[in-house]
This record gives C-alpha cells, structure tokens and sequence, in this order.
C-alpha cells in the first residue's frame, strides 16, 4: 500500500457543454491545445477513441490512419505524454445504428470489425496494446429484435478476430447496462470477464470499471473493482460519479458520495492496482455552468480528490479495523470510517 498511482484522462473530457436539451456553451478547443493542458493538470497519459488520434479515418486508407497515428506519438513524446489506450468508436455511424458486432446486416458487422482492426493499428502506432470497447449500442432496444444467444457468440467472434489480428493487444471490456440501449448484453464486469472466456485467448481479455457504469447497474464501483482484481482483470478504471440511477452523469469523482469513493480508492490501494502499470483514467464531464476559464477543473479537483483520500486510506489504523471486526462490531467501524472522513 505504498505505490504511486498515475493518472488519464480523455480529450473528450474538455468539452463545449452541449447535452440533448441544449446546444454547446463554451469555445471549443483544438485538440492539440488540450494535449498541452494534460502536464499542467497534472496527467500523464491521455485515452484516446480511435478517431480523436486519426479523424476522418474512415475516408483513409490503413497505411494512411497509420502515418497520420504515428505522427501523433512525436506529438505525444514531445510533451512527455503515453497513450493509455485506443477505443474503437462505434456507436456514431450510420452502420451500426443497431449495434457494431451485433448488428443484423453481416456488411454492418464487417465495418465494425475493420474499424477495430484499424484501431488495432492506431494502438500500436501509439505504442500502447490495450484496446477499450465499450459495447454502447450491442444490445436492444427491443427484445424479439435480437437473438441474445447469437449475438453473444457474434461478440465472442468479434472479439477473437480482433485477438488474432494483432498477438500482443489486450481487450479491456467497459460494461454498462443501459444508456444509449434500453439494455445491453454485457451489463456487468461480470458478464464481460464471462465473455473473454469464450474468446481465443481469454488471458488477453480483461475490464474496465467505470463508477457510474456499476452505480447504473446498482452495484458498488469497489466491490465491482475487488471482484475484477480478484480474476487478475482490471486493467483499467474509469473514475467518476453518479447521482442515483439516472443517465450516465459523469460527475466529479467523489462529488456526490464520498465515502463510496474512498472505498475505490482503499481496494485499488490495498491490493497494488497500478504495480502492473495500470492507469487511474478519470472520465468525467464538466458542469454545463461553468466558464471557458474555469472549464477544466473539474479534472484536476477529480485528482486531487483521489490522492486526498488516497492519505486518508493510508492513514486510517487497520489494526482497529481488524480489531472491530474481529469483534463483530460493525457500528464502532461504522464511526470509525465516518469519523475519519470528517477529518
């Protein structure tokens, strides 16, 4: 319980404030701009989908997505950044309108996994191996559209043809149960940690928690995280926070409840989260009110809540834990961990 946590987050993370019921409230920001806002913030690593490395990439040529990614990384280098990962981003074409890998068109399945497998490319330009899929629209809006069965098998064989494309790259399954679909087929880091074992090479499958994911699915983040540690599988997390069972709010990590999250941050500490070279990513979104100026606190206040309560963890008298425990004590501990927050 003595390493030192490094910290992503996502480009997409500094946004213009636009949401469905209205339009953008601030400036945009060039991309290369916000890559020079990361060291200043405090961040190391940046998460990248596919086409925030490469935009347009589906009117370029492989050879052509793979110049302009590796033009990225000297970009990258030259501001002492690592890319965390690349994640196909398959839910805003027309193509996959009902979903990339689960889609009923097999020519709709194709495109799906070629845009993978220039994701896969786009990775390794930038000299990382972990690819993310987050599986935003593989499910249904109605039941009798799909076949559940099948469309878990057509996952499994996405899955396995991307593996085999590539013999180092990783597969990070970031589940969620719902939201763009009514319901999706892998909901939970269970369901995704099932789901690489009928792949090809299940040792390279692995997961991504996202906190808000787990509170939509009405799980606890840090019992979904011990579960994920247990299997030897997270390989990413997603910190953020949610406001009850709504729409994915993305809020300020600890925002909302924050003994929930001095729990996440107590299990990924006390079980060396980060020896193997995992990354603590953020994805969390800036409030709509806040001012061009101001718009990026919200990543550095998530950090700096982190390693607030990550000295709190460190600091809180295990032996009394144990000793509460031992006596079966759960209102004393209760008190204990309360008290401590308050500190």
């Amino acid at each position: 319980m003595a390493g030192k946590f490094k910290f992503t987050f996502g480009p997409w993370n500094i946004h213009q404030g636009a949401d469905p019921f209205g339009p953008a409230v601030r400036k945009d920001i060039e991309f290369g701009k916000k890559i020079k806002m990361y060291k200043k913030l405090g961040f190391d690593g940046v998460q990248f989908h596919d086409d925030d490395a490469v935009p347009d990439m589906n009117s370029l040529t492989a050879e052509q997505v793979i110049a302009k990614a590796k033009k990225l990384k000297k970009v990258l280098d030259g501001e002492g950044l690592t890319a965390e990962f690349v994640a196909p981003r398959l839910w805003e074409d027309a193509r996959t309108i009902d979903g990339g890998y689960t889609n009923n068109d097999p020519k709709c399945r194709k495109y799906a996994i070629e845009r993978s497998k220039r994701a896969i490319d786009i990775a390794d330009a930038l000299g990382t191996n972990l690819i993310v899929l987050w599986l935003a629209r593989e499910g249904t809006y109605i039941r009798e559209s799909k076949d559940s069965k099948v469309a878990v098998d057509r996952l499994a064989s996405a899955i396995s043809t991307m593996l085999d494309y590539h013999p180092n790259i990783r597969i990070a399954i970031e589940a969620k149960p719902n939201e763009p679909m009514d319901h999706t087929y892998i909901p939970t880091i269970g369901h995704a940690i099932g789901l690489g074992l009928l792949t090809s090479d299940a040792s390279r499958v692995g997961c991504v928690i996202e906190s808000a994911h787990a509170i939509l699915a009405g799980l606890d983040p840090s019992d979904e995280m011990g579960y994920a540690l247990a299997h030897k599988k997270l390989w990413s997390v997603h910190l953020n926070d949610q406001n009850g069972l709504k729409f994915d709010q993305d809020k300020s990590f600890g925002s909302v409840d924050l003994r929930r999250a001095f729990n996440q941050v107590r299990i990924l500490d006390k079980h060396d989260y980060g020896k193997d070279g995992q990354w603590v990513g953020l994805d969390v979104k800036t409030m709509r009110t806040q001012k061009d100026d101001v718009a990026a606190k919200h990543l550095s206040n998530s950090r700096e809540i982190f390693l607030k309560l990550l000295k709190l963890s460190r600091s809180l008298s295990e032996t009394k834990v144990e000793s509460l425990i031992a006596q079966r004590d759960y209102e004393e501990l209760d008190l204990l961990i309360m008290k401590h927050l308050l500190r």
